[in-house]
């Protein structure tokens, strides 16, 4: 499943590579980082979306679906 993230606090490299590296480190490797639109899109199974919104909180980066 692709999935789009709303992710209102990036705006930086070391923001991709920390959000790159939460999801990574859930097994989610296609993970897309947009910062002007401060997006992410990713690939994961649907039982994994509520453990990567949850990681990304953890690390510093609230996000919502879209």
């Amino acid at each position: 499943m692709r999935a789009q993230l709303s992710v209102p606090d990036l705006s930086c490299e070391h923001c991709r590579r920390a959000v790159q590296g939460a999801l990574g480190d859930l097994g989610i490797q296609d993970v897309e980082v947009d910062l002007v639109a401060k997006r992410v899109t990713l690939d994961t199974e649907e039982a994994l979306l509520p453990a990567a919104l949850k990681a990304l909180a953890e690390e510093g980066y609230p996000a919502t679906r879209m």
